[in-house]
């Protein structure tokens, strides 16, 4: 039986709403067609910016206080000076989204860059105007079979650097240890890839951050190599607020290969069942085609992280309605 063609946890089935999206950029809502930076933006020259992606649900997005802090910490860290604060920011969110009629299953790109340079250079000194700021907000979700049939991920030989490197906690544009970790999972006929920290612990994934579950913990890396994931944060939260034992430490290969379940966690689907890993099946289920996830824990913290994120869209609405 032939092997099935590797699946993005970031795929998506397209909608024909995206063609005629309105994309706010510096403060005007243009057409998709029309949406452009220039070729001497920093972000295209240099990938010189930060970024967030944020998931919308009931007219709001959720967890929005905990990007921004992500986004202003990363803008600081590089000396970038977005030119809005928190609250004109999401001002424009909140105004793209009603541009858009966008109530549900919709995911949202926040994207800021150096803005314009009047010569292709990488000092910052030679920007000639404000930070470019783009908001992208698309009707897409998850497919449904994705997650149903579970990641396949391939540990990739590219490791998560140091900070004194480039710091993982940077949500910059710049990613381009990440895609070469992707291009290696995909080319070896897997859905993401595993990357390792230079001690060979487990870090992360290479778009996700990377859990698993043995004799009913919950484990993951420590930190110190991956971005300050928003729903990694949120899934450890829950973790604890149930009493489900959670840590956050180092673990090798072989402690994933014998994990009883293993699942990723990102903004865009939420937590995702990790079928295998390297080709080993993750868990003692029987995983043969048709079969589908999650495993029992996975299943249980996907329900907590849902009711978590309906608490926190309450809360924002109630705030946006005051």
């Amino acid at each position: 039986m032939g092997q099935s063609l590797p699946n993005s946890i970031h795929d998506f089935h397209d909608d024909p709403r995206n063609a005629d999206i309105l994309v706010w950029v510096n403060g005007a809502l243009k057409p998709r067609a029309e949406a452009v930076v220039s070729v001497f933006d920093s972000g295209f020259v240099l990938g010189d910016g930060v970024w967030e992606g944020l998931r919308v649900v009931g007219g709001h997005p959720a967890f929005l206080d905990a990007h921004l802090d992500r986004l202003f910490e990363g803008a600081k860290a590089i000396a970038l000076n977005i030119g809005m604060d928190r609250a004109a920011l999401t001002d424009a969110i909140y105004a793209t989204l009603r541009a858009n009629a966008m109530h549900d299953g919709v995911h949202l790109r926040l994207m800021v860059t150096r803005g314009l340079k009047r010569t292709p250079y990488q000092d910052p000194r030679v920007c000639i105007g404000p930070a470019t700021v783009v908001i992208v907000a698309e009707h897409k979700t998850a497919k449904p079979e994705t997650l149903a049939a579970g990641l396949r991920l391939f540990t990739v030989h590219v490791r998560r650097g140091r900070p004194d490197v480039q710091d993982p906690k940077l949500n910059s544009h710049s990613k381009l240890n990440c895609i070469t970790a992707c291009i290696q999972a995909t080319e070896a006929g897997a859905d993401e890839a595993l990357m390792l920290d230079p001690q060979g612990f487990v870090a992360t994934c290479n778009s996700t951050h990377f859990f698993i579950v043995r004799n009913g913990e919950v484990w993951t890396s420590t930190g110190d190599y991956c971005l300050g994931g928003i729903t990694r944060a949120n899934v450890l939260a829950v973790c604890r607020e149930a009493g489900i034992p959670c840590f956050e430490k180092n673990f090798t290969l072989t402690q994933v290969y014998s994990a009883d379940e293993a699942f990723t966690t990102g903004t865009f689907a939420g937590l995702a069942p990790v079928r295998s890993v390297d080709g080993r099946d993750i868990g003692e289920r029987d995983l043969g085609e048709g079969s589908s996830l999650p495993g029992p824990m996975t299943e249980r913290l996907q329900a907590l992280y849902r009711q978590h994120l309906q608490r926190d869209i309450a809360l924002r609405a109630g705030v946006r309605l005051a």
